[in-house]
């Protein structure tokens, strides 16, 4: 059961410059993704996929692997993380190697662990899942909802939930933006890592943060300081 660990790591970020090598509390983030990889001991493979010299560089310094950039068709604004999965499956197809699971591991998520890594693999393989992705609960019932309108004022997306308790509307999650494992056959039959045998790995609050500002990177530093004391 050949797995590979895959690490999406362009060099174009805007709202946080040069966000997946920028010092996170002594490193760049993305050695934490790495280094969790490594530490797992789960992966015949741990790459890196860059369109950058420097990014390859540091990856490179702290034990993954670059054996092809990442190519200018998928080093935009607008390529998918399963369009540049696709080209690392098919790139190391051409080199002679294919694998039968993945790990795609986000280069800014510090909260991954070895632990999350191997406990995430075991789960999908007890249940005979296809895929695995960690979630979290939403904090407030999305069913409460705002929106603002044309006049800029409040109004409730689904009204019908005014008055019901919030214990009683259905528990919702989203995706903590960290890792996706995937049966790799199942990646090429479904293009996509979410189908319907993917299982959740629920993580909590604590334990996630969304990085796409600055005030997002303070946070996420203060819930890394508190986890690991």
């Amino acid at each position: 059961m050949r797995k590979i660990a895959i690490i999406p790591a362009r060099g174009g970020s805007k709202r946080i410059p040069r966000k997946n090598i920028k010092d996170f509390l002594g490193k760049p983030i993305i050695a934490y993704s790495i280094e969790a990889s490594i530490k797992s001991g789960l992966f015949d493979e741990i790459m890196v996929s860059t369109d950058d010299k420097e990014i390859a560089e540091i990856a490179n310094k702290y034990g993954a692997k670059i054996p092809f950039m990442r190519s200018n068709k998928n080093a935009n604004d607008f390529a998918s993380t399963e369009e540049v999965i696709f080209e690392v499956l098919e790139e190391y197809k051409i080199c002679g190697s294919e694998y039968y699971y993945l790990c795609c591991i986000y280069p800014t998520a510090p909260f991954v662990t070895a632990k999350k890594l191997k406990d995430s693999f075991k789960l999908m393989l007890d249940k005979n899942a296809e895929g695995i992705i960690p979630v979290v609960k939403f904090s407030y019932p999305i069913q409460r909802a705002f929106r603002i309108n044309s006049k800029n004022n409040l109004e409730y997306i689904w009204p019908e939930n005014i008055d019901k308790r919030s214990q009683d509307l259905e528990t919702s999650y989203h995706d903590a933006g960290q890792f996706y494992w995937s049966n790799v056959k199942s990646f090429y039959k479904n293009k996509n890592l979410v189908t319907d045998n993917t299982m959740p790995f629920v993580l909590t609050e604590m334990e996630v943060q969304d990085i796409d500002t600055e005030e997002d990177w303070r946070l996420a530093e203060i819930k890394f300081k508190r986890l690991c004391v």
